[in-house]
């Protein structure tokens, strides 16, 4: 059994929204690099200000950006 975790929808979210990693970040003013981690599930945190930036340039909620996955 797999132990639980948080997803993070970040993908999804721009695909929805048909936006660019790079154009997200422009908007938010986090580096490629940085939002490629938080995509790929590789950020072991993320800081609220950055979570109320997302959540503002992709007009979300932080429960659409984050999953908790119990599989």
């Amino acid at each position: 059994m797999a132990e639980p975790t948080i997803r993070v929808r970040l993908d999804d979210l721009l695909k929805e929204r048909g936006m660019t990693l790079t154009e997200l970040s422009n908007r938010v003013q986090i580096t490629v690099v940085n939002l490629s981690i938080l995509k790929n599930g590789h950020a072991r945190a993320i800081r609220f200000s950055t979570l109320m930036r997302l959540c503002d340039a992709l007009d979300c909620q932080p429960g659409d950006l984050l999953r908790y996955d119990r599989s």
